[in-house]
């Protein structure tokens, strides 16, 4: 497993791979490169993930449990990708990031998003995803202290990480249909997809209404246990 232990540069990977270089990546993937090329994009940006979630420890064994953790909440999201309607991966994936930390939200959102596409399709979409749902696990381990003790608060950050996700997704039918980011075109595509983002927002609450509780606290005995 690939440890970094030199703290400058576990830093920069930390801010630079999730806020600049993996956001470079999506949009080059929609606008420079050929739809066939979207799963060269989709890996490329799995390699960085893993970068990132190597920033986030600098120990082996520390990163092994995170490893193993991350491992079983991405399989549940795949597995919840599943249910109709209304999905968890998204309060799942906030959390992940409440209790293992930042890194970890945003490897288990980012992989979920690719490897759940293995059955429910993969497209030059993936890498949108990969990035949505892995900033809104990052964030939630920015987060984690006032959404641990403010159930309002994670509450009314699911619904918004809701909001966003359709947000960041527009970009990419944006950019998709017009070959560049149009404001006309990028508003008309909100409002088309407000039915989709109601149905994100209401998700996201009822999943962490019922989950947050029961997840966080097994995941808080684990991550004092092993130190994580």
């Amino acid at each position: 497993m690939l440890v970094i232990r030199n703290k400058t540069v576990r830093s920069v990977i930390g801010k630079v791979f999730p806020f600049v270089l993996i956001p470079a990546l999506a949009i080059l993937g929609a606008t420079v490169f050929n739809n066939d090329k979207h799963l060269i994009i989709s890996l490329a940006i799995a390699v960085l993930t893993l970068f990132v979630f190597a920033a986030g420890y600098e120990k082996k064994k520390v990163g092994t449990w995170r490893m193993i953790i991350a491992s079983v909440m991405i399989a549940l999201c795949v597995f919840g990708r599943f249910i109709p309607l209304f999905k968890p991966i998204t309060a799942i994936t906030i959390i992940t990031g409440m209790y293992i930390g930042s890194e970890t939200g945003f490897l288990v959102g980012a992989m979920s998003a690719l490897i759940s596409n293995i059955y429910m399709g993969q497209g030059p979409w993936t890498a949108f995803q990969m990035l949505a749902w892995g900033l809104i696990g990052f964030a939630a381990g920015l987060l984690s202290e006032p959404l641990k003790r403010h159930k309002w608060l994670l509450l009314t950050y699911g619904v918004i990480s809701g909001i966003l996700y359709s947000f960041v997704m527009d970009i990419w039918t944006t950019l998709w249909y017009s070959g560049n980011f149009d404001v006309g075109v990028y508003l008309s595509a909100l409002v088309t997809a407000i039915p989709y983002t109601v149905s994100y927002a209401v998700s996201n609450f009822i999943f962490l209404l019922f989950l947050a509780k029961p997840f966080g606290e097994k995941l808080e005995r684990i991550r004092i246990k092993y130190g994580l």
